[in-house]
């Protein structure tokens, strides 16, 4: 069985964004960035279904910038076996990255795909389900745990209400969440290995693929500074102030 698994470079979680001045979009510059928190568990997810003989090969893909190899480097030191970028400068949204994961998938035949579900610098929470649409495969988003078999994923979704379980025939498409697994740190040997690794570089237009943006963002701001906290002396107090300042009452 050959398992996709999708990453995208953000910047890191630990870094405090800075919008840009004339309010254009988010600072990059000098910037630490790496590779989507979600995503990372799905490698990792990726990762242990091979250990356990349940995966043959799990390949990697990003698209973006040429700086995307790095982080594709530390998804194959995690151990995945290679990598796929298509590169390019281009804005990629939601639906042309699924375009160009449906591209791949159409070359690569693989049984099963896994991403994260939502990158944490658009939060979108869009590609996985698009890329389910394209390639009518089902669907299972907001995995917390999965159990692959020959022909079939069960897969444990975190829902409003609880938790869901769902069985799904591949070739399917799985989104990850937070509780599905804890991702291994990476080893200074593991990662001179990978750069011996395949890393396959293509353009959008080699798969046939329109990624000219369809949506313009027009403003980026901050976010408004909340008010300092304040210490009522009773309960009345709080009371009226819940009613007629914060008006939640």
């Amino acid at each position: 069985m050959k398992t996709l698994v999708a990453v995208k470079r953000v910047v890191d979680y630990n870094v405090k964004v800075r919008v840009k001045s004339d309010g254009t979009g988010v600072d990059i510059a000098n910037v630490k960035m790496s590779m989507n928190p979600f995503d990372e568990i799905a490698v990792e997810e990726a990762i242990r279904q091979k250990e356990a003989g349940l995966v043959s090969e799990v390949v990697v893909v990003s698209a973006g910038p040429a700086a995307c190899q790095e982080t594709l480097r530390t998804a194959l030191a995690m151990g995945a076996d290679r990598a796929i970028l298509v590169q390019t400068d281009v804005e990629l949204q939601p639906l042309a990255v699924a375009k160009l994961l449906k591209a791949v998938c159409d070359r690569e035949q693989p049984q099963l795909v896994i991403l994260g579900k939502q990158a944490i610098d658009d939060d979108a929470n869009q590609v996985g389900q698009m890329l389910a649409s394209l390639t009518a495969w089902p669907q299972a988003t907001f995995a917390s745990k999965l159990e692959l078999s020959t022909n079939e994923a069960t897969v444990v979704r975190e829902v409003d209400g609880g938790l869901e379980t769902v069985t799904l025939a591949l070739p399917a498409v799985v989104t990850t969440d937070l509780r599905l697994n804890t991702p291994r740190y990476v080893t200074l040997p593991s990662i001179m290995k990978a750069k011996k690794k395949t890393l396959d570089v293509h353009a959008p237009e080699d798969l046939g693929v329109d990624v000219t943006p369809r949506l313009k963002t027009l403003k980026v701001s901050e976010p408004q500074a909340r008010k300092s906290g304040e210490i009522v002396k009773d309960v009345e107090s709080l009371l009226q102030k819940l009613k007629n300042e914060a008006k939640v009452i």
